[in-house]
């Protein structure tokens, strides 16, 4: 008998017989860390005698804590989720590979999501309007003028998939929906035996932050949209069973700080430590004191950590929660009886609690956090508010040009009167994002300070660009029902939209005057953000430094107007009698915050606004629909386009080769993102992306963003290395001067280039390329076409000093060969600088069967001489093999599904 029926079991609750696969009573699962508890279910649960066996979950539970990752598992999520600009490549892919298996001669029916999949639409809405009373209504026009077409194709997805649903647009943030409301912590489906089956939730994403829903307890995080898919179509996700650092939380937050201030400083230690690749686990009796939202906040910002996930255990914080967010009193007894059964109950303080056994131990007192700001341009460079001042003045004079003003540059608009604008102004100052708005302790803070300084006489700045972007419709509801958006009006803190906004890139346009005085002047003006990504080149092109901090600190960045600013020793201004007024006259108590949220926040809230989640408003509703089994493809569309991976695909894949006489494309230096590599947000008109908008007749005040144009491959193989940030070090070794932006030198012509326009020249050569970069290369969000483009261009190898994990598996799952410099070793200490012509050899070993731990790469130089060195081949797994051999995951997937 097979493990997994020998663990068929029952579970009765309040009258109600489930079955479930039992792990209590499994060897050794009692020390195993919560997560990996969660994998030894999802593998007994799914075990079939060939993908997942009796000895994969034995293994598993026979985990050694000190060793390094090497036993592969096959993980099957139970739900995928998805976000518009990742989400519609997806669907476009799914709607091609219909078509490319009618083309085999199949069935195109085969091609339909196997687990639930839901995507929510929280990624297009920009902030046009603000600071008014309709900037809601006039967002959501304008989004809907800009996008009508990829919602339509999405409603076509909606009616055509099954096991697909929508959440339209205007409703939320993806993570603050999925915790609100689509994680179910465990979910049911029809059994075997009559029953229903009672399963652990886990989920994937196609954006990095799903790990939001770690604080539930569920288990899941960021992938690729290729992986995603993969996921979607039932193939069951391959990864090495990783190191478990456990995270113990004791203390309490003191007076003034927030739990955006505690995730900052989670990160900075984590980041410190190395966790990529690696769960991070919180427990202890300190977590039983650590409210479900702020959970979630921590959890959110796993990517920024560069973990694969940051976990908390099921407990009665995880109860309360799940009540007050509107489920059914049947499933929160549900999930109480089945975490109990299954010794997945994570207090510490009950007598059956048996401490976990973790890979690595790190510890915090809460007590001991400050209030904190992150920036300028990674999530992980923590800076104390008290040195916030310092460490800008020390900054700054990176970013000066010889064309940068020193002086005051003054600006006259008609919006927001007569001023003076320099360098180190706060231009916007935003709260949005899923990391903090899932919170209603820090939005209450927002309001209460919001209506102190008001009471106080204080203004924003009349250059900072205020905005109020929720995560979901409840946060306008207890904003209201507390008073406090009348307060936040007041301050220019409108509600712009329910979405993801300036954190990915759609904070709008400034004020065009502000945007020319800062341009012809070369100033260094300042974005501040509740928000969880600050990358170069993400939040505005007129904006070069970028901050995150808790959404009370962005109001008060927006009143002192300046990052140049001590918030201990400088007022915010003047109250009505000719008082100074400081941050600490206007901070709000914890306990203040507290009652606040207490008095406010209610079930009602969440059960009236997910009432009718997939509905939609009237523009939703009133858009024409496509249908049919398959996509009809408009050939003029400039949105949405039948995806080139499948074209001319054969039934067996072609045998994988060795590399000769590849050039490099682009020479990276460190923590380049997958925003560098593949921007989301605005481009200009003179830009390959921009040309082919332009030669097809769209004005640049329609182009909208990378982001919203993924449904096109053209536009985006353009913006491929696009980022107005990217420094490609090519062009310095060749005695250019190092332009930022997608510029390249190109072999072909011997000259610089666009990166696009070099490698059409490179493919007409039948010249293969390699990208040469630094360590943490692929930092950030899973922008799947990060590795989509680069394949694009051409380009059949990347080799790093070391990979982020989504990224690495993103290029393998597009059959890019990911490869990582000797240890210790980097292209500059090998005297390498991108003008050498490559091979690489021992690839071919893969169609044998083998993945070699090194492939041999040689760089021969313009003079003849050669400098050679053994890569590590990073395809860590026997999955991963496959997928590259097919020439990518989807491949892999679609021939599996014609074999069936």
């Amino acid at each position: 008998m097979s493990v997994r029926d020998a663990q068929l079991s029952t579970l009765d609750v309040a009258g109600t017989t489930y079955d479930y696969y039992s792990i209590a009573d499994l060897p050794g699962v009692d020390r195993l860390p919560y997560s990996l508890k969660v994998l030894v279910e999802n593998l007994v649960r799914n075990i079939d005698g060939a993908n997942i066996t009796d000895e994969h979950v034995r293994a598993l539970l026979d985990w050694d804590p000190q060793a390094e990752p090497s036993h592969e598992i096959q993980f099957t999520p139970s739900r995928v989720v998805m976000q518009d600009f990742t989400g519609v490549p997806c669907i476009v892919d799914l709607a091609t590979m219909r078509d490319a298996v009618k083309a085999l001669g199949g069935d195109p029916a085969v091609i339909n999501p196997q687990v639930q999949s839901d995507m929510v639409i929280d990624h297009s809405v920009q902030i046009d309007r603000y600071a008014t009373a309709d900037a809601v209504e006039r967002n959501m026009d304008i989004e809907y003028r800009r996008n009508g077409e990829r919602y339509q194709f999405l409603r076509w997805g909606q009616q055509a998939f099954r096991n697909f649903r929508v959440v339209p647009p205007g409703t939320g943030i993806i993570h603050q929906v999925n915790i609100e409301y689509l994680a179910k912590v465990v979910m049911t489906k029809a059994g075997e035996r009559g029953r229903d089956l009672a399963y652990l939730d886990s989920c994937v994403g196609t954006d990095s932050h799903t790990t939001t829903e770690n604080g539930l307890g569920v288990l899941g995080w960021g992938v690729g949209g290729i992986e995603a898919e993969a996921a979607m179509l039932g193939q069951p996700i391959s990864m090495l069973v990783p190191r478990v650092v456990g995270f113990k939380l004791t203390g309490s937050i003191p007076e003034g700080v927030t739990a955006t201030d505690v995730v900052l400083t989670i990160t900075d230690m984590l980041r410190k430590h190395g966790v990529v690749g690696k769960f991070v686990e919180f427990y202890g009796e300190g977590i039983a004191s650590v409210p479900l939202a702020n959970r979630a906040t921590i959890g959110n910002m796993s990517p920024e950590f560069g973990s694969t996930c940051g976990i908390f255990p099921i407990d009665s914080v995880t109860l309360d929660y799940l009540r007050l967010t509107g489920r059914s009193d049947e499933q929160v007894a549900l999930v109480e009886a089945y975490a109990k059964a299954n010794r997945l109950w994570g207090d510490a303080a009950d007598p059956d609690y048996v401490e976990p056994r973790y890979s690595e131990y790190m510890e915090l007192d809460l007590g001991t956090v400050v209030p904190s700001i992150a920036g300028p341009k990674r999530p992980q460079d923590r800076i104390l508010l008290s040195d916030a001042k310092r460490a800008f003045e020390e900054t700054l004079p990176a970013y000066r040009t010889d064309a940068t003003a020193d002086d005051p540059v003054a600006v006259s608009t008609g919006f927001r009167g007569d001023f003076d604008i320099t360098n180190g102004d706060v231009a916007i100052a935003s709260i949005t994002s899923c990391t903090n708005t899932s919170n209603p302790s820090v939005m209450i803070a927002a309001g209460l300070i919001a209506r102190n300084a008001v009471a106080r006489g204080l203004h924003p700045k009349p250059w900072v660009k205020t905005s109020l972007a929720p995560g979901s419709q409840v946060v306008a509801d207890y904003l209201a029902a507390a008073g406090l958006q009348d307060d936040l009006d007041k301050l220019g803190y409108q509600l712009v939209g329910f979405g993801c906004a300036t954190c990915i890139g759609n904070s709008g346009p400034l004020l065009p005057e502000i945007s020319e005085a800062i341009n012809a002047n070369d100033l260094t003006v300042t974005a501040v953000l509740s928000g969880n990504r600050n990358f170069e080149g993400r939040i505005s092109p007129d904006v070069k430094m970028n901050y995150l901090a808790s959404p009370p600190l962005v109001i008060a960045y927006a009143l002192a107007g300046t990052m140049d600013f001590d918030f201990e020793t400088q007022p915010l201004g003047r109250d009505g009698d000719g008082r100074d007024v400081y941050l600490k006259d206007i901070w709000p108590t914890n306990a203040e915050v507290e009652a606040v949220v207490n008095g406010t926040v209610n079930r009602e809230m969440f059960l009236n606004d997910y009432a009718s989640v997939f509905d939609g408003d009237r523009r939703w509703k009133g858009l024409d629909v496509p249908e049919g089994e398959l996509f009809a493809w408009d050939p003029d569309s400039t949105y949405v386009r039948r995806q080139t991976f499948f074209d001319g695909m054969a039934a067996e894949p072609e045998p994988v080769a060795d590399i000769h006489g590849a050039r490099v494309l682009a020479l990276l230096g460190d923590s380049v993102t997958t925003d560098h590599i593949s921007p989301a947000g605005a481009f200009k008109a003179a830009s390959p992306a921009g040309t082919y908008l332009t030669e097809r007749g769209v004005q640049p005040k329609d182009f909208n963003s990378y982001g919203s144009r993924r449904g096109n491959h053209e536009i985006m193989v353009r913006g491929t290395f696009g980022n107005i940030r990217l420094r490609n070090l090519l062009l310095a070794s060749m005695g250019e001067e190092v332009t930022p932006g997608g510029y390249t030198y190109d072999f072909t012509t011997g000259r610089p280039s666009t990166i696009f326009d070099a490698s059409l020249h490179y493919k007409d050569a039948g010249t293969p390329l390699v990208v040469l970069a630094g360590k943490e290369y692929g930092t950030g969000s899973s922008r799947d076409w990060a590795a989509k483009g680069t394949l694009m261009l051409g380009v059949k190898a990347v080799i790093t000093e070391s990979f982020e994990r989504i990224h690495r598996s993103n290029l393998i799952g597009m059959g890019v060969l990911p490869l990582q410099f000797p240890a210790g070793e980097s292209y500059a200490s090998l005297g390498l600088d991108g003008t050498e012509t490559y091979d690489i050899a021992g690839v071919e070993a893969l169609n044998e069967g083998v993945t070699p731990r090194t492939v041999r790469v040689t760089a021969t130089r313009a003079d003849g001489t050669v400098v050679a060195f053994d890569a590590v081949v990073r395809i860590d797994t026997p999955g991963e093999a496959d997928y590259y051999r097919n020439g990518g995951i989807l491949q892999y997937v679609l021939r599996n599904l014609m074999a069936r």
